[in-house]
């Protein structure tokens, strides 16, 4: 059986603003890029070969470990994405032979969405009111075909300094409840309790213990809530310049929403307002455990022209 994430919860907390408060286009606020106008990775422009090599001296004990969580047909999902696979041997079929020397092989086809599973969020995944990251209007870049600006491919290797902060951890308990939000002040405690200040580049995952918890015991519920950031946490991020904004859940933001009404918000304000890519579904609860807070982070996103987001593996090493 697949578990799909419903959208249940999060519609029914803003259905009557949208029937009592219809929304106008002209009603978005433009956030011009500080890179300028045409800027087309957000903070992707903080990585630099200075902050690439500073941050690899957070290798030390020699090891790595996979931040992805493994993924198939069964694994939760914002519906209505889906995925299938099937294994294959072209020219092989009946019994045929395609090589005189006997060789066989099998290929693979993939048939699904890229927002599955351990995932970034690119740039021109979230809008408001057609309005994307620097001003873009989704009316004069999105395609069924594919995006024509701020797509995935555009992306250069995310490399940086990594910090988890332990949100369960700090508040006493081994997963957060769904719909149960922390805040910048908690953020801002977490970080000096564990000696890990977020700087400028840096890349931010929060742990609330809910894969290793709630995914492999409970996939309904892990898909249909979740905890996650208030919007001030975004708001606080930003101001920091960070590289990325992740979490150990299917959204980052907290479900159902801090606010009603305001569903996603955080991803409006890291992505929409300041091109700060989102990261979803990131298993750091190993990390956790050999109470490993920051360490060296390397991702390369699947290049898929005009895709929005991407399937990921990110790798710590440490």
């Amino acid at each position: 059986m697949r578990y799909a994430i419903t959208i249940g919860v999060i519609s029914c907390c803003f259905a009557a603003s949208l029937i009592t408060a219809p929304v106008r286009a002209s009603e978005t606020s433009c956030s011009p890029s500080k890179w300028g106008v045409d800027d087309q990775i957000g903070s992707a422009n903080l990585i630099t070969s200075e902050q690439i090599l500073l941050s690899s001296k957070l290798i030390v004990q020699g090891k790595a470990k996979h931040l992805g969580i493994i993924i198939d047909k069964d694994t939760p999902a914002f519906g209505p994405r889906s995925l299938s696979m099937q294994i294959i041997q072209p020219g092989l079929e009946f019994g045929r032979v395609a090589f005189p020397n006997g060789f066989n092989y099998n290929d693979d086809v993939f048939q699904g969405w890229f927002g599955i599973g351990s995932q970034i969020d690119g740039l021109s995944h979230v809008g408001e009111h057609g309005e994307f990251y620097n001003c873009n209007r989704g009316v004069d870049f999105v395609h069924t075909t594919g995006v024509t600006q701020l797509g995935i491919e555009k992306i250069p290797p995310i490399v940086g300094r990594a910090v988890i902060l332990d949100m369960a951890g700090y508040f006493g308990v081994k997963y957060m409840a769904g719909g149960r939000h922390f805040t910048a002040e908690d953020v801002k405690a977490v970080a000096t309790q564990q000696a890990t200040p977020i700087g400028k580049g840096d890349i931010v995952i929060f742990h609330t213990g809910w894969i290793e918890h709630v995914l492999p015991v409970d996939p309904d519920r892990w898909g249909s809530v979740e905890p996650g950031i208030a919007e001030d946490v975004a708001t606080y991020l930003a101001d920091l310049d960070v590289l990325a904004v992740g979490a150990d859940t299917w959204g980052v933001d907290v479900i159902p929403p801090e606010k009603e009404g305001r569903p996603f918000q955080g991803h409006l304000t890291l992505i929409k307002e300041n091109g700060i890519y989102i990261l979803e579904n990131m298993n750091v609860g190993p990390l956790v455990a050999e109470d490993v807070y920051e360490f060296f982070f390397v991702l390369g996103p699947v290049r898929v022209r005009g895709s929005v987001q991407s399937l990921v593996n990110p790798i710590a090493l440490y």
